[in-house]
């Protein structure tokens, strides 16, 4: 009876903090740097032919990133604009969070 209540108060433990850990952001920034081939506006999806990145993985390939209602385009321009030009993408798992365009690369 004692093990039990002592395995069902570790096993709580564990949970618990397993639950709050999977709430939590990993905070680990990817930066893309690329051509901005194509924006869909129903998906809200970038598609970028990647030229230098943090992902090593990623590069001289074609990513695709989603926009949320946070993500911000630097610059004062509509992302609709962007499409063929250079610009660096900050984001996390897949979400943008910044895009920068690179204006002084056109």
């Amino acid at each position: 009876m004692r093990y039990s209540i002592a395995f069902a108060v570790v096993l709580l433990a564990i949970v618990a903090l397993s639950a709050g850990s999977a709430y939590a952001g990993c905070g680990k920034k990817d930066a893309t740097v690329g051509e901005l081939e194509s924006y869909d506006a129903g998906t809200k999806a970038l598609t970028i032919d990647v030229t230098q990145t943090s992902q090593k993985s990623q590069r001289d390939k074609t990513v695709q990133l989603t926009l949320t209602p946070d993500s911000k385009t630097m610059g004062g321009r509509a992302i609709e604009e962007l499409v063929g030009q250079q610009l660096s993408v900050v984001s996390e798992h897949g979400k943008v969070d910044y895009v920068i365009p690179l204006f002084a690369s056109n």
